[in-house]
């Protein structure tokens, strides 16, 4: 799909390279959520209620099922259980309701919106917006792009992760690659990993760069004072990221980024480590600034060869309206 918001320049084809305790009754229905019984044996007797319902469920963890005690879809003799650590006798009857876990309701289909900037019948190219989460996870098991992805597109099912081969982070917009077929997802896979796919980004930071261009070379891993946040650490993986001041006020520089590699939140601790945090990211030292509430970071550009066709995509996005009019402030364009 082609519009005033994308431009998608197609190249010439480029050369391709080469229990034991519980007597279970009779299992109920297969609805959702299932419910399973059973009467406590001599065997259990005294013994804890979790560990009795493990008996049941055994392919649910503990946890989760001590979870299913406290919001009282275990039952005993028809009354809610008490709690985990209550002690069963032999000859009661339990009643189990297995609510399915989040992770394991994570991989169904949801009617969400998103917008396809271009498609065919190996790939399409998603227009994510801030806010969306690309793949689920814990506290994000639902509302997903792979969600949105199963239910417009259900044979994506029958490929790893829905066809997503790169992310980009929740409060990060713009372009990013799904492949519709394993042979798509296999060649764009090995593409990204030998950085054959061209990303660039336009971000806009606190303060103001050194020089009008520059790289950050430097390793990237998890901060060992914050699990959440990842750091320029010795211990980890290589990543480099291109800088380009595009202009800047003194107070605030908008940038384009390109990336060389794709580590987690790269642009955002590569700039931080040189004093430009984005507006509006919290996690690494920004601030909300000129209108901007998320973080100001736009992924504007993707180019790559056709991971059948070898033809040569390259697609721009313009900056969402969060973000366009302090790009515009500063540069004095939309470009």
């Amino acid at each position: 799909m082609e519009g005033e918001s994308y431009r998608v320049e197609k190249g010439p084809p480029e050369a391709v390279a080469v229990p034991a305790g519980i007597e279970p009754l009779a299992d109920a229905e297969d609805d959702q959520p299932e419910t399973r019984e059973g009467t406590v044996s001599e065997a259990l007797h005294g013994e804890r209620l979790d560990k009795a319902v493990v008996a049941l469920a055994p392919e649910f963890s503990r946890s989760h099922l001590q979870g299913l005690i406290k919001d009282a879809q275990v039952r005993i003799d028809g009354k809610p259980a008490a709690g985990a650590s209550q002690r069963v006798r032999a000859g009661q009857h339990i009643v189990v309701t297995l609510v399915p876990t989040e992770e394991s309701r994570a991989f169904r289909a949801e009617s969400l919106p998103f917008v396809v900037a271009y498609e065919d019948d190996d790939l399409l190219v998603v227009d994510k917006a801030a806010g969306m989460v690309v793949h689920p996870a814990a506290g994000n098991w639902s509302g997903t792009l792979l969600n949105g992805l199963l239910h417009r597109y259900p044979q994506s099912a029958a490929l790893p992760r829905a066809g997503i081969v790169h992310r980009l982070d929740k409060d990060t917009s713009g372009l990013m690659v799904v492949g519709k077929t394993l042979v798509a997802v296999t060649a764009l896979v090995r593409a990204i990993a030998a950085r054959e796919v061209h990303r660039r980004y336009r971000a806009i930071a606190h303060g103001r760069p050194g020089a009008a261009s520059f790289s950050v070379e430097a390793p990237i891993g998890r901060d060992p004072q914050m699990r959440l946040r990842m750091a320029v650490v010795a211990s980890g993986k290589q990543a480099r990221t291109d800088v380009e001041c595009v202009a800047t006020d003194g107070t605030h520089s908008a940038l384009r980024c390109t990336l060389h590699s794709g580590r987690t939140h790269q642009i955002r601790v590569h700039l931080a480590s040189r004093g430009l945090p984005l507006v509006g990211d919290r996690l690494y030292g920004g601030r909300p600034a000129l209108g901007i509430e998320r973080q100001a970071l736009h992924a504007a550009e993707l180019a790559f060869a056709h991971p059948v066709s070898r033809q040569r995509l390259a697609l721009v996005s313009v900056l969402p309206a969060d973000l366009a009019p302090a790009w515009r402030g500063l540069t004095g364009s939309d470009a």
